[in-house]
């Protein structure tokens, strides 16, 4: 509930929540903006998913460049291969429900990685398998390279 000395949400963003977490804080919660709260929150959540897809979609995109470019391979891939699979880790620690989607985002992911690594190839799609060659927990495998 907005009241007249609150920060619009749609106005201030920043200041808005700065004054949401004083009411909190406070205890003032009949006072709070519930369903911005409510909205910021599934944003953060969505966002968090978001990342997961994008930090494997970077992961495989690398493999797969690996695998089918083994003459063009540089430390560079190996840099990213190793940040991306730290980050998905991390990302899974500190969200471990996104195991039990892990699947399907890591089908999703790998379509991703896909359509990229044919563009950043030059490689015709086709050539990359439509199902990812690659399994979720040996991309994690620190080390493992296909």
């Amino acid at each position: 509930m907005q009241t007249q000395h609150s920060p619009a949400y749609r106005e201030d963003f920043y200041q808005w929540t700065k004054y949401t977490v004083t009411l909190l804080r406070e205890g003032r919660l009949n006072e709070l903006d519930i369903p911005n709260i409510a909205e910021e929150i599934e944003s953060m959540g969505n966002a968090q998913k978001h990342a997961l897809i994008s930090h494997l979609a970077v992961l495989l995109m690398h493999f797969l460049k690996w695998k089918y470019q083994p003459d063009k391979r540089k430390n560079l891939w190996k840099t990213t291969i190793i940040v991306q699979r730290d980050e998905v880790i991390d990302l899974l620690e500190d969200s471990p429900s996104f195991k039990h989607e892990l699947e399907e985002k890591f089908n999703r992911a790998y379509q991703r990685a896909r359509k990229i690594a044919a563009n950043e190839t030059g490689l015709a799609l086709s050539v990359f398998p439509v199902e990812s060659p690659f399994i979720f927990e040996e991309t994690m495998t620190e080390d493992w390279l296909p």
